[in-house]
């Protein structure tokens, strides 16, 4: 085979990828609390092929030739910039301000629950037994206070406000004021994050071979660390993906994806030739 043919199959593999990764972020462009991943790629080795020894000629380029292999996708990296805020007037509806700050969410998994991280904040009420609701999330799971414990109440309750530190302030039907934390966790190293789904995020299950643990990954916001949260009621985080520069990279990596593919196509015209050669 041709190393023309090689090196653009290679480069057209890595390209694909990309192309499910802009798609992502374009399918999602209108997700709350999204967040954008770039893609970065790398070259693979090159093979260096010296001229002749025998050859000395005086030349001013280098001597010899370099053949690559093609290129890979490194690692996608996601963008953390808070999206713009869109106001709702919703009484549950939170926006976190500060970037790689997450709400807490509590996921039901294999044999137990798994905590995760999100941005989204459009909550919601769901009743549970003996005249409770409980907090959840648009997916149904339970949002976390700062205890990591599901936040219940009294399903009589009347009004939710909240502040800029996270207190969730609710407002009984016989004027009785109960205050509850919001769970928020800020992300010490985000780039270990595993994506769960479109907002959802979780630590990866090899924390201990990375030599980090949970709390080196994400810090709980307790105490004294509490006004760090910055939060706002009534709105909503829209996603941070740039619609033009998302179809400017599309349309590139489009042409890149149609050269390798046409460089495909010549390789294999020319073993044509060779072969055809009597």
């Amino acid at each position: 085979m041709l190393r023309t043919m090689s090196t653009a199959t290679n480069t057209l593999n890595q390209l694909q990828q990309q192309l499910d990764i802009i798609g992502n972020n374009l399918a999602n462009s209108a997700t709350h609390g999204y967040k954008s991943s770039n893609a970065k790629f790398h070259e693979l080795l090159y093979q260096q092929f010296n001229n002749d020894k025998a050859d000395t000629a005086p030349r001013q380029s280098p001597l010899g030739i370099r053949y690559g292999s093609g290129a890979v996708l490194g690692q996608a990296q996601m963008n953390w910039k808070v999206g713009s805020l869109q106001t709702t007037d919703r009484q549950l509806d939170f926006a976190l301000t500060e970037p790689k700050q997450y709400f807490t969410i509590l996921m039901p998994s294999d044999g137990g629950e798994q905590t995760v991280y999100t941005r989204q904040g459009n909550f919601y009420i769901s009743p549970v037994a003996n005249g409770q609701g409980m907090l959840v999330n648009s997916e149904g799971y339970p949002v976390a206070n700062s205890e990591g414990l599901p936040i219940t109440f009294a399903d009589d309750v009347t009004n939710f406000t909240v502040d800029a530190g996270g207190m969730l302030a609710l407002t009984h039907a016989n004027g009785t004021v109960e205050r509850v934390e919001l769970g928020i966790t800020v992300a010490q190293r985000p780039n270990l994050l595993q994506r769960l789904s479109g907002t959802n995020f979780g630590l990866p299950a090899n924390l201990a071979d990375l030599g980090v643990t949970q709390q080196e990954v994400m810090t709980d916001l307790r105490g004294a660390t509490r006004n760090q949260v910055s939060l706002e009621g009534g709105m909503l985080e829209a996603s941070n993906v740039n619609y033009e520069k998302e179809m400017t990279d599309l349309i590139t990596v489009q042409r890149s994806y149609q050269f390798n593919a046409r460089s495909v196509t010549m390789a294999d015209q020319m073993l044509g030739l060779i072969n055809g050669i009597r």
